[in-house]
């Protein structure tokens, strides 16, 4: 994109937000969906985001599906419940168990399960699909009008019940505490809502930290306006008293740079305008990771996905792609257990057969903070691998 042209488009977008100001209607929707605080620092990176060629670049792609996994979505019965796990585990295997990534893994869904929504027996159905192979579960919450006392409590117990009673989670192998990945329900982390709804707690972020987070994948929430304005990153977030999303900003992930103490690892989806779907045939649609029934795995899809950039600084030729779902929602089950997401895998197989140097891996959400972990050292291997992956002359111009 020429100089030119970005100085046009932020001199639009700078006189369009003027104008909305001015019409405090239409400012209030743009406020709602968040569009103030990521499409300005959009405009900013635009620069420096470059388009990956997927038919020469030598890269590595690591894709992690998130699930926002709840069984009584749409307020179901508990019947309805145990029989949307049950197609879970009864069919992904069936579709997907033939299908290898090119580290000779199959397809993995990461069941992030509310705490909300705890019950036995749905963790029980499924904890036979994670021994399979096929995924790995983590945590999830909805809460409203909250206590730094009662999240915490949330979480250390219900850490503890998914790690004693179900033989979920694990335990950091350097500090033997059981740890696990987090999602916040309506998109809340640290509060963030404008009208403070379905959260409570300003100060989260010590308290995942005290009770073994060892990553957030909450993010990106656009359109909704606790949307925070570093888009697009692998970042670390820090604890600002006396403020509300403390997340908002962060110190990056870089290779030789080792994790922060203090710091909770975010790791985003992407985030950027797609042009090639178009609104009245004008505006660009957001691509932001949401797999719906409406709008599914596609190869297509990877371009946006990696043009967004999502990278450990240092190492552009390790991509990580963390998309998210809603996987026990009408509409999209039923999607997801269908011959249309085969065929994002025969895609994403054949593309690899005629282009060698593109390299796919299906991967756990701990296996991709454990990636990222890899890269600030400096590893050029990834526990899958076989053989080091040198980097082209074309990748380590984007970096």
């Amino acid at each position: 994109m020429s100089a030119t042209y970005l100085l046009g488009i932020t001199a639009g977008l700078i006189v369009l937000a003027l104008c909305l100001s001015r019409i405090p209607r239409l400012w209030k929707q743009v406020q709602s969906q968040g569009l103030d605080q990521w499409v300005p620092t959009y405009v900013a990176t635009q620069p420096k985001r470059r388009a990956v060629r997927l038919d020469h670049a030598e890269v590595d792609v690591f894709i992690a599906v998130c699930d926002h996994y709840e069984p009584e979505n749409s307020q179901a019965d508990r019947a309805t419940a145990i029989a949307r796990v049950d197609q879970w585990v009864e069919q992904y295997p069936q579709l997907f168990g033939q299908y290898r990534d090119c580290s000779g893994r199959p397809p993995q869904h990461t069941f992030f399960y509310p705490q909300d929504e705890y019950r036995p027996e749905y963790l029980d159905r499924l904890k036979t699909l994670i021994d399979q192979g096929y995924g790995d579960v983590e945590i999830h919450l909805h809460h409203q009008h909250d206590t730094p006392e009662g999240f915490q409590e949330k979480m250390a117990g219900f850490r503890d019940t998914l790690f004693h009673q179900h033989g979920l989670l694990r335990r950091d192998p350097q500090t033997g505490q059981v740890v696990y990945g987090f999602i916040h329900g309506n998109w809340a982390l640290c509060n963030s809502r404008r009208d403070g709804q379905w959260c409570g707690v300003d100060h989260e972020l010590p308290i995942l930290k005290e009770t073994g987070c060892y990553a957030d994948f909450t993010l990106p929430s656009a359109p909704s306006d606790t949307q925070t304005q570093t888009i697009n990153q692998i970042y670390y977030a820090f604890d600002q008293p006396g403020c509300r999303k403390s997340h908002n900003q962060g110190r990056r992930a870089e290779v030789g740079r080792m994790a922060p103490s203090e710091g909770l690892l975010m790791i985003q989806g992407p985030l950027v305008f797609d042009w090639s779907r178009r609104k009245l045939g004008v505006l660009p649609k957001v691509e932001n990771g949401d797999l719906l029934a409406s709008h599914p795995p596609a190869f297509r899809r990877m371009a946006p996905w990696l043009r967004a950039g999502v990278t450990v600084g240092g190492r552009p030729d390790w991509r990580f792609v963390k998309l998210h779902t809603h996987g026990c929602k009408p509409g999209n089950l039923e999607m997801w257990l269908s011959a249309r997401v085969q065929k994002f895998h025969d895609d994403l197989a054949n593309w690899h057969r005629q282009h060698p140097n593109f390299r796919y891996h299906y991967v756990t959400a701990w296996e991709m903070a454990e990636l990222v972990h890899l890269a600030e050292q400096g590893q050029t291997l990834f526990p899958w691998n076989t053989s080091p992956r040198v980097k082209s002359p074309a990748v380590m111009a984007e970096a």
